[in-house]
């Protein structure tokens, strides 16, 4: 089975359904997205969207804000234009249905996170993600020239270079081969433009509160297609999220801090004093690894999140979600401490862009958690993420519209997916064994707390997994659970790699065996490109 479009999208957060409603004004648009079209980071998001929107704010307390929170690595120039672009960009938003908060005097309800100088951040309620998602999937359905494709998991893209034996010339992108998950048939996706919008790595680790769908597929898939990967080594650590056996890491959003929530210890002590001087406010890597230290020293499961001398009703309607959601696991957070640990969040590497979204492979373009642009640096700061999803979304669309009037469709056979003498596996134990044995790894070698001993350990028990995971993809019919697999092995194998390039301690990459800052020769970005 074949389908054609001028843009294929795959992913459906803010960054893909922003890129597809602009696009799709001027060409057909394929989306494509592994679950339901609502499933998505996106969905999940608490906080809200950082912009500056108020008179008492400024783009240059942003951009400084973000510098200072990237660890002296972010890419002034992309901080500056995606800090600028934001007002126009939320505008956008607004324009598609989206309904932030507003206060008594109908202005927008601006409130405050860790790492920010000012209120800055636009927010529904705290389901933030929510709203944005259900403003932008009613859009994209109403639209005429988009096609949705739900339960279809994206497998490899399609390139000029793997469809000849001896390749020459550019190495382009002509779409994907897309699995039916319902059906298990692969079909081919032959496209224009390709991007890659399809979120984070987190499932890479053990804890996390990142939905399933977060096995960093399109970092994956770009890898190995040739492109450029940079900055794996920054996994962001949540500081906050809920310690309970049922919770499954339900994110406690840094609002809640930004609203005047302490950490404590069991014993009722405030440390974050100790390390940082914001405090509660402090940047997330700082806030991660003094909880990890506080838990190490005492021993203790977890620390406690403490908002109980606020005003009850206000605790309640400023966060109705996470209120209800502790509510019912038994905690009411008006009155009790909450538990909390830290937990796998975000990607602050990813495919390597320009300011136009652009990879290094004509006609793909990556955007969102899935791309490295260099806003985040070393430590995204809170709420940046959907905003730079959404400036990107706008970016890639002017160029890429441009680009389709030039790039002639490629007339070349693409072959069918081919299974070759694979079989319907019985020993689905293997993927689950290497699922497993990943992700502990991760946790353990390549968490919060890095060393050289625990990275190589990591390395070679990476490189076997991929070894059996090699032999098993080839020998049975592609599934879904496959396909995560063999993305989360290569993506932990590039967080790897970059890790061991740091030999520094920077923002969310710490390692013993060089506890300080390199300002000579770390103010560099750590890059992984397959050699074919």
């Amino acid at each position: 089975m074949r389908t054609e479009s001028d843009f294929l999208v795959i992913g459906s957060g803010i960054a893909g359904l922003s890129y597809a409603l602009q696009a799709a004004n001027h060409g057909s648009v394929a989306i494509v997205t592994k679950r339901d079209i609502s499933e998505s980071a996106t969905k999940y998001a608490q906080g809200g969207i950082a912009s500056v929107f108020s008179a008492e704010d400024s783009f240059e307390a942003h951009i400084e804000d973000t510098m200072v929170a990237g660890a002296g690595i972010c890419h002034e120039d992309v901080v500056r234009m995606v800090v600028e672009e934001g007002p126009q960009t939320i505008r956008n938003l607004i324009e598609w249905g989206v309904k932030f908060t507003t206060n008594d005097s109908d202005d927008y309800d601006l409130t405050r996170e860790g790492g920010h100088s000012a209120r800055r951040i636009l927010h529904a309620e705290d389901i933030t993600g929510r709203e944005i998602e259900r403003a932008l999937v009613v859009a994209v359905r109403q639209h005429p020239n988009i096609q949705v494709y739900e339960h279809h998991i994206a497998i490899d893209l399609i390139t000029t270079a793997k469809l000849e034996k001896t390749p020459t010339g550019e190495n382009r992108c002509l779409g994907a081969y897309v699995l039916d998950i319902n059906s298990g048939q692969v079909v081919t996706f032959a496209s224009t433009i390709t991007l890659l919008a399809s979120g984070g790595a987190g499932k890479v680790y053990l804890y996390t509160c990142n939905p399933d769908v977060a096995s960093g597929d399109g970092v994956a898939m770009a890898y190995r297609a040739g492109a450029t990967i940079a900055n794996m080594e920054f996994m962001q650590f949540h500081p906050t999220t809920l310690f309970h056996p049922l919770a499954k890491s339900f994110l406690i959003s840094e609002a809640v801090r930004g609203e005047g929530a302490v950490l404590r210890r069991r014993d009722g002590t405030a440390f974050m004093e100790k390390y940082h001087k914001l405090k509660d406010l402090a940047p997330r890597d700082i806030v991660a690894r003094a909880i990890d230290n506080e838990m190490k020293t005492s021993g203790d499961d977890c620390v406690y999140l403490d908002i109980t001398h606020e005003p009850p009703d206000i605790v309640r309607n400023r966060f109705p979600n996470i209120y209800q959601t502790c509510l019912d696991f038994g905690l009411d957070m008006t009155k009790e401490w909450l538990p909390v640990v830290p937990a796998a969040h975000y990607l602050c590497g990813g495919v390597a862009v320009n300011t136009d979204a652009e990879t290094d492979i004509p006609g793909l373009y990556a955007i969102g958690e899935t791309a490295f642009t260099g806003l985040h640096g070393g430590n995204r700061l809170a709420s940046n993420s959907l905003l730079e999803a959404a400036v990107y979304a706008g970016r890639a669309f002017q160029h890429s519209t441009e680009a389709l009037k030039t790039l002639q469709h490629d007339q070349r056979e693409i072959p069918a997916w081919d299974s070759g003498t694979a079989t319907n596996s019985d020993e689905m134990v293997v993927v689950s064994q290497n699922w497993d044995e990943i992700r502990r790894t991760m946790w353990n070698y390549v968490g919060i707390v890095r060393s050289d001993k625990r990275l190589a350990r990591a390395m070679r028990r990476i490189k076997l997994i991929q070894d059996e995971i090699e032999e098993y993809y080839w020998n049975f019919n592609v599934t879904s659970d496959l396909v995560e697999l063999r993305n989360i092995a290569t993506v932990a194998e590039l967080i790897v790699t970059c890790a061991q390039m740091r030999k520094e301690s920077r923002g969310l990459h710490y390692t013993i065996d060089y506890p300080e800052r390199d300002e000579i020769g770390g103010r560099k970005d750590s890059f992984a490109k397959k050699q074919f």
